[in-house]
Order: structure tokens, then sequence, then C-alpha cells
């Protein structure tokens, strides 16, 4: 890893408390899925750099810290939707980022670089880690970083590399296919299609993958893809749906079950959650105080409400529509 990408990361943390003495324009757009009244509400905001934010069966809200030091592991704490409470849930998160419950509840992360676990893992209910894949053909992957898991169980996870020295053992930044029913791993996208993808997404009706590509060295893309996706997990060719031109891109990204996209854009004159729709016109905006980076809707009663991290915060917002939550959702007909 460079030491540019490393002071630019560095940079953007130390600059969200100043972002944050700025009172954010109001959200805008389509009425059909953001109410004319909804605001933006912080929720908890003691944490560094917040991301990767995920719904359990019981409403519960899980989100990774990510320090900035080499020595510190990160950790992931609850927020209770009932109680309003943020507790710690694991001490020790070995630089979780991305992070999703599966179908029987499993919390899995993807940790990064930077001193952490550089693997694909299973948070225990105790908070202890489990790595469920950490190498591919032999090397270490470089620093998954976001993911999304299908009905069946099979996870696509992005493994860019932002900070962190480690010896990069991988000859490209991709997304790779982890099969929990016998441990194996496919790459899935290489560089040739998405030069440093992000975050991920799946449509409701489970034929398209969406993957953010945001590549920030001199030159690189920042763009919204869509792959359509085959029922034995393979891909179609890439569409581009949004390209930001020289502007940042997406960070992490969720969809509602209307098929819309909500992407955490972090483009420095217009940051904030901005809602696509599944061909990539945008639809609305909830611009953010400080840079966003990852947003999932909850569950049950709160199935309309959008959870964000942005900063080093946890925030929330109602809106009109309802998550999609593609762990969860009903299997095709024919597919157990």
């Amino acid at each position: 890893m460079t030491i540019r990408f490393v002071i630019c990361f560095l940079l953007t943390v130390a600059a969200a408390p100043r972002l944050a003495k700025a009172e954010p324009a109001k959200p805008s757009g389509s009425p059909s899925i953001l109410p004319s009244s909804s605001r933006l509400e912080e929720l908890w905001n003691q944490g560094e750099f917040t991301e990767g934010v995920a719904v359990s069966a019981d409403g519960s809200v899980y989100f990774s810290d990510i320090p900035s030091g080499e020595g510190i592991s990160g950790k992931v704490h609850r927020f209770n939707p009932k109680t309003g409470k943020t507790s710690v849930h694991c001490t020790a998160s070995g630089k979780s980022n991305g992070l999703m419950f599966d179908r029987a509840g499993r919390l899995i992360a993807c940790c990064g670089a930077n001193n952490g676990l550089m693997a694909l893992c299973e948070i225990l209910p105790n908070g202890k880690l489990k790595v469920l894949t950490g190498r591919f053909n032999g090397g270490r992957y470089l620093s998954p970083n976001d993911l999304v898991i299908l009905p069946t169980g099979m996870i696509f996870f992005s493994d860019p590399r932002y900070v962190g020295d480690e010896k990069e053992e991988q000859d490209q930044m991709a997304v790779y296919r982890y099969d929990p029913a016998d441990g194996s791993v496919k790459r899935a996208i290489g560089a040739d299609q998405v030069e440093k993808p992000n975050g991920l997404a799946l449509s409701p009706d489970g034929k398209t993958l969406y993957v953010a590509g945001n590549n920030n060295a001199p030159g690189g893309r920042m763009t919204l893809n869509s792959f359509a996706l085959r029922s034995d997990g393979g891909l179609g060719p890439k569409k581009v749906l949004v390209d930001f031109g020289d502007e940042a891109g997406i960070d992490g990204m969720t969809t509602d079950v209307q098929g819309n996209i909500y992407a955490a854009v972090r483009s420095a004159s217009r940051f904030g959650i901005v809602v696509y729709t599944a061909d990539g016109q945008e639809l609305a905006r909830i611009p953010t105080e400080t840079l966003p980076t990852n947003c999932c809707f909850g569950t049950g009663t709160e199935a309309n409400v959008l959870y964000i991290t942005a900063g080093g915060g946890l925030y929330r917002i109602p809106m009109n529509a309802a998550g999609h939550h593609p762990a969860t959702a009903r299997l095709a007909k024919g597919v157990e």
C-alpha cells in the first residue's frame, strides 16, 4: 500500500470533526420513497470511522468502528432501537468493515488490513472471530471490504486495498464468491472489469449484483456497476449505471423492495446517501454531516427506517420504502 493512500485515509478521518460542524442540507427527492418531513437523526457519535451497518433478526443494528492506528483492532457496536442504547458487541474486530447477517443469524464480517485479519470472518455471539476464508490461491487477501449474502448463503465480497502496509499477496483487487457449503472461493470479478471494487448490493429479484468501483488512485474510475447474476452464481457482462468522473464515488450501499439503490456517495461537492433507480437515475438525496460510508434498512416495525454510518457516527431516517434484506429473502422456487 502506498503512503499516499494512507495519508488520504487519515486526512478523511481527521476532517470528520470539522465537517460535523456544518448543518447538512435537507433531504430531497421523490415523495414515493422519501417523506418530505424526514430528517436525519443522530443516534451515536463516539467513533473514529464507522462502517458496515447491518441489522439482525431482532432489529438490533450492528456497525463497525475502524481505528486508523495500526496497533488497534477495532470494535463492533450494537444499537438497540427499543432502548436507544449503544453497547460494544465485539471488542477486537480485526479491523472489521462490512457486516451482514446470514439466513441462520450468523454475523459475517469483512476484516481489513492495517494490522487487521485480512479475511472473511464470522463474529460469534460471544464476540470472538472465526476465519471463514483468509487466502485465495495461497496468498492472503488484500483487505476484504464489503459483502452481500444471497438467500442460498453464497457470499460475494470485495477485496480492495486502501490502507495498510502489509505485503500484497494478490495480483489484483477483485470481488470473490465464497460458498459456505464447501468453503470454496472463486474470483467473480477481476480488475479488468472493476478497477477497485468496494460496496456490493443485490436486487430484490436476486438477478442483479451491484458493485461500486471506487478507485481513488490518480486517474482511477469511480462508477456504479451492475452485473446480471445467474442461478449458478456466475455473472454476465458489466453495465455502468453511474460514472462519477473525477469526483469520489460510492462506498457501501443497499436496496429497497422496489429495486432502488441507496448508495453512500463520498463526492466532496455533494456527499450523502443518494437513491438511484435500477438503471441509475437519481430519485432522492439525503445529505450527511460527514462523509457517509454505508447504509442498511431496519426490520419489523423499522422496515422503512434507513440506518446510516458516516464519519464516526450512526444515524437514521424514516423512508416511504421498505428495505430489502437479501440473505433472509424468500428463496426462489426449487432452491433449498
